[in-house]
C-alpha cells in the first residue's frame, strides 16, 4: 500500500478536491427534516450551507397533517459518517442539527416533516391566538419578538402573580427594559407598585421622555400622577423615617446593640420603645436618646452619635415618613429612591423598612409588586451585617409566603449568583438579558429548569435590548426585542470624554 506521503504532491491535491467537492455535494443535499415522537418536541436535520434556522427562530413544520408552528431550541453543528456512492469509503460530513418544541395545542407525532422559516404571518396568527388564551387579563406590550419583527411581544399580566427574577450583565439594557416592563404595569394593570430603587434610575417614571410619541404618550399621561418619588431634594416626598417606626431589632441593628452582650443597654432602649408606643414623649430619632432623663438612655444616644448615626439626613421627626405611607399609601406607586441618600448604612435601613412594612401590613392583601433592584445588595445569599441580614430573611420569607398575601416579588441584579438562593428558586418568570458568565447561566437553566437550555445559553451573543422571557408572564418562552421607553431615565453612566483622540 502506498502512503499518502510517498505519492507525487499532484495526485495527493487532486484526490483532497475529488473528496471536498464530494462532500461538499452531500452537505448540500441534506434535506431540512424534523421528527416528534410526542407532537409536543421535535428533532431536526438541515444543510449547514445556507442555513435559515436558528435558535430562537419559528419554523413552520410541513406534515402530512397540514403545517405546524415550532420554535427552535437549540442548534448545533455535527459531524458524521457517510458512505459515498461509489463505494470509496466513508465521508465526513457537516450538518445541523438541533431540536425544538411544537406551539399549537396537537400533539400528533409526525416524522419527516419539512422544516422552513415561518413567515411573519404564521408567527402573527399564533400570538393572537395565545393572547385570546389570556381569557380577559390585560396585555403588556414590551416589544416585538426578536426572531419575526413586527410580531408584538406581550406579556400576560396575570403572570405578576408569581414572582420574577430579572437579569442582565451591565450594558444588557437591563434596567431600560425594568422600565419599559413598570410603564406598562401602570399603564395597563392597577397593581400597586413600590420600588426600591438605588441607583435612582425609576425616578422619572411619573414623566414622559422628550420626543416621546405622541398618541403613546397621551395615553400614558392619564397614569403619570399615579408615581409619587421619595427622595432628595428634587423628589415629590423627602425620603424620611421616623426612628420609633423602626422594627425593634432593626433599631438594635442599627445602633450596634446585642441583646445578649448589651442587655441593660438594649433592655432601655425596649422600655423607652414601649413607653413611645403608650403615648408618652416619642423618641423620633436617636437624637432624642440624648435628651433623655435616664443615663442609659443617653449612653444609648452616646452610642449613635458615635457611630455617626445622629448626623443621618434620614431622620425626619417632624415630616411625612415612608412608613406611613406605605401602610396609608396617597400614591399607586412609590419609587423609593434609596440611591439619594448619603451613605449605604442609610441605603440599607430604608431597605430594610420597605420590606418589614409591607410584610407587617400584609393582612390587608393589598396586590403590590415589590421591585428590588440591584437586589443582590438587599438580599444577598452572604449578608455583610445585621440590618441587610434582616432584609434578606424577610425578602426569602416574602418569597416563600407573600403570595397568598398578594405581595409579589420583581428581583433585578446583574449579578445572579449573589442573590439569596432562597429567593431566586420561588421565582416563576425569568426575564434573562445578555449574560456572558457560562457559571451564571448554567445556575440559571437549572433553576428555571421549564426554559429549554439551549435558549438560556443562547444569551451569551443578545445585542443590547434583548430578552429571553419565560414563565407564567410568557408561557412559551422565546426572544424579545424589547421596544421603546415612554419616561424619562434617571441614572446614566459616566461619559466617556476620556476616550476620545487628540488629548
Amino acid at each position: 500500500m502506498t502512503h499518502i506521503a510517498e505519492q507525487p504532491e499532484a495526485d495527493v491535491s487532486q484526490r483532497l478536491s475529488a473528496y471536498r467537492r464530494t462532500r461538499e455535494e452531500l452537505e448540500r443535499n441534506v434535506l431540512p427534516l424534523a421528527t416528534s415522537v410526542d407532537g409536543t418536541a421535535f428533532g431536526f436535520q438541515a444543510s449547514l450551507h445556507g442555513l435559515q434556522v436558528r435558535r430562537g427562530g419559528y419554523v413552520a413544520l410541513e406534515t402530512a397533517d397540514g403545517v405546524r408552528l415550532g420554535l427552535v431550541t437549540d442548534v448545533r453543528a455535527e459531524t458524521l459518517s457517510v458512505a459515498t456512492a461509489d463505494g470509496g469509503g466513508g465521508a465526513l460530513v457537516r450538518v445541523a442539527t438541533g431540536s425544538g418544541v411544537v406551539l399549537d395545542a396537537a400533539d400528533t407525532p409526525f416524522h419527516d416533516a419539512t422544516v422552513r422559516p415561518a413567515r411573519t404571518e404564521e408567527v402573527a396568527a399564533w400570538a393572537d391566538s395565545s393572547a385570546v388564551a389570556r381569557r380577559g387579563r390585560a396585555g403588556l406590550p414590551v416589544g416585538e419578538l426578536a426572531t419575526a419583527p413586527g410580531v408584538v411581544a406581550e406579556l400576560d399580566s396575570g403572570g405578576l402573580g408569581r414572582h420574577t427574577f430579572l437579569c442582565g450583565q451591565s450594558g444588557s439594557g437591563k434596567t431600560y427594559s425594568l422600565g419599559v416592563l413598570l410603564e406598562q404595569v401602570l399603564q395597563q394593570t392597577s397593581l400597586r407598585l413600590v420600588v426600591l430603587d438605588p441607583n435612582s434610575d425609576h425616578v422619572g417614571l411619573g414623566s414622559v421622555r422628550d420626543g416621546a410619541d405622541p398618541e403613546r404618550a397621551a395615553r400614558y399621561a392619564a397614569v403619570t400622577g399615579d408615581v409619587q418619588v421619595w427622595g432628595g431634594e428634587r423628589a415629590d416626598r423627602r425620603l424620611h423615617l421616623r426612628f420609633v417606626d423602626l422594627d425593634p431589632n432593626a433599631q438594635a441593628a442599627v445602633l450596634g446593640l446585642d441583646p445578649v452582650r448589651d442587655r441593660e443597654e438594649y433592655a432601655t432602649l425596649l422600655d423607652l420603645l414601649e413607653a413611645s408606643r403608650s403615648g408618652h414623649p416619642v423618641v423620633s430619632r436617636p437624637k432624642d436618646l440624648l435628651e433623655a432623663n435616664s443615663d442609659d438612655a443617653r449612653r444609648i444616644g452616646l452610642r449613635a452619635r458615635n457611630l455617626g448615626i445622629l448626623d443621618w439626613s434620614l431622620w425626619g421627626p417632624d415630616q411625612p415618613s415612608l412608613v406611613a405611607e406605605l401602610r396609608e399609601p396617597t400614591a399607586r406607586a412609590t419609587i423609593v429612591d434609596i440611591g439619594s441618600l448619603d451613605t449605604v448604612e442609610e441605603q440599607r435601613l430604608v431597605a430594610q423598612a420597605v420590606l418589614s412594612t409591607l410584610w407587617e401590613d400584609r393582612l390587608s392583601r393589598t396586590p403590590t409588586l415589590l421591585v428590588m433592584d440591584e437586589a443582590h445588595n438587599i438580599c444577598p445569599s452572604d449578608p455583610p451585617e445585621r440590618v441587610t441580614d434582616m432584609s434578606t430573611r424577610r425578602a426569602v420569607q416574602i418569597a416563600g409566603e407573600g403570595r397568598k398575601y398578594g405581595l409579589y416579588l420583581l428581583v433585578s441584579t446583574q449579578r445572579p449568583h449573589k442573590v439569596h438562593p432562597d429567593v431566586v428558586s420561588q421565582c416563576d418568570n425569568l426575564f434573562l438579558m445578555r449574560m456572558n458568565s457560562e457559571g451564571d447561566l448554567a445556575d440559571i437553566a437549572r433553576v428555571f429548569s421549564f426554559v429549554p437550555d439551549g435558549l438560556v445559553h443562547g444569551a451569551t451573543g443578545f445585542p443590547q435590548g434583548v430578552a429571553l422571557l419565560g414563565g407564567k408572564l410568557f408561557p412559551q418562552p422565546g426572544y424579545v426585542k424589547i421596544g421603546a421607553r415612554l419616561t424619562r431615565e434617571g441614572g446614566s453612566d459616566v461619559p466617556a470624554t476620556w476616550a476620545q483622540t487628540g488629548r
